[in-house]
């Protein structure tokens, strides 16, 4: 018997690992999901259609609580759980690039260490997968590694940073012991096969700026589109090459960008976009800056638009990120991250039947 903890269910992520837990578990397993008590009914029915899905996996055990406690929440029920706890998922963050900085300290970096406590005392614990992201980088100009972090960069804005220090205490962990495997997804968008996804943010503001056109569609360009390249991985990818990579012998210890290694520039990525919402597309170059402060400056404007300014940054960002460390480890299982014109009509399609979509993710 043994058991996993995971934070983030029923979120975007976590709800996809823990089906693929349940493929490799057995009955007399057990997946602990901690859940914020305003989930607690969603995770109940979630769980519910799994366990029908999955009659031959572990059982699925939901602990109200609360990651930025020292407790989790949990009482005396936390030292309870740790004896049998193999395993530790954390997804759980604020997934929002206009979060408080306050609030991003909170969640994002004491959720994290309360995290690296409990795990630090499972006397069994084989292995903490850590959820990170490609955008610790900040605004580093150029190649950013797998193996790089503390670069003395700047952060497009508090989200950024916040999951920066996050890592950066996964890291001294890890150097002291903590067997912490760490994964850097780029901007994670739906399914590659059913465009399913549980909000609109990165390209989607795009998308959904071009469908409310009937032809032709001004598209606001900043930096130079051709230079320029947003990466964008499905939310399959990033659970396949999750699922794979944390039973990989020689995780503990590794840094993987869960990263397109061939991302499209950004004149391509519009292009593929114009093409997916039938819409000839028209570029207009603008200021990055001036085109941000109109949107903070002018209510009217940012609601019609509906693109909010903290994503203007990543239309010009600086940073690319190889994922060395990844491929190598996934060589011959057959996983890799799709070109993003192959499913972008799938994504399109998915934003045209769920209109009413979320823009901001779950805490």
């Amino acid at each position: 018997m043994s058991g996993i903890f995971v934070t983030g269910f029923p979120g975007f992520l976590g709800v996809r690992m823990v089906e693929r837990l349940l493929g490799r578990t057995d009955p007399g397993d057990t997946i602990h999901c901690l859940v914020q008590d305003h989930f607690r009914q969603q995770a109940e029915a979630r769980v519910k259609t799994l366990h029908a899905e999955h009659p031959e996996g572990a059982g699925i055990a939901l602990h109200t609580g609360d990651i930025t406690l020292p407790d989790l929440g949990l009482g005396s029920t936390l030292t309870e759980l740790q004896p049998g706890i193999e395993e530790v998922y954390h997804f759980a963050a604020v997934y929002d690039l206009a979060v408080s900085r306050s609030l991003g300290l909170k969640v994002n970096v004491d959720g994290t260490r309360h995290m690296l406590d409990f795990a630090a005392k499972c006397p069994n614990l084989a292995r903490f997968h850590y959820v990170s992201t490609c955008y610790v980088s900040g605004r580093y100009p150029g190649t950013f590694s797998e193996d790089m972090l503390r670069e003395g960069q700047a952060f497009n804005n508090f989200y950024e940073e916040t999951k920066y220090w996050a890592e950066v205490e996964a890291q001294r962990r890890m150097q002291e012991g903590v067997p912490v495997t760490i994964y850097r997804p780029a901007v994670v968008v739906g399914d590659s096969s059913t465009g399913e996804t549980q909000k609109y943010d990165g390209p989607y503001y795009i998308m959904r700026w071009m469908l409310r056109w009937k032809r032709l569609a001004p598209v606001p360009v900043v930096g130079n589109p051709d230079e320029h390249r947003l990466n964008v991985v499905p939310r399959d990818f990033v659970v396949d090459a999750m699922d794979a990579l944390s039973q990989h012998p020689d995780g503990v210890g590794m840094v993987y960008h869960l990263s397109d290694p061939h991302p499209p520039t950004v004149r391509q990525m519009i292009a593929s976009m114009g093409r997916a919402t039938g819409r000839n597309v028209l570029q207009i170059p603008i200021s990055a800056r001036l085109l941000k402060k109109a949107l903070q400056s002018i209510g009217p404007l940012r609601a019609w638009v509906q693109i909010p300014p903290e994503g203007i940054d990543y239309f010009n960002h600086p940073a690319t990120y190889p994922s060395d460390h990844t491929q190598a480890h996934l060589k011959g299982t057959g996983i890799h991250c799709p070109a993003f014109s192959t499913y972008v009509q799938t994504l399109v399609d998915f934003v045209k039947t769920h209109p009413d979509v979320a823009t901001k993710g779950m805490v």
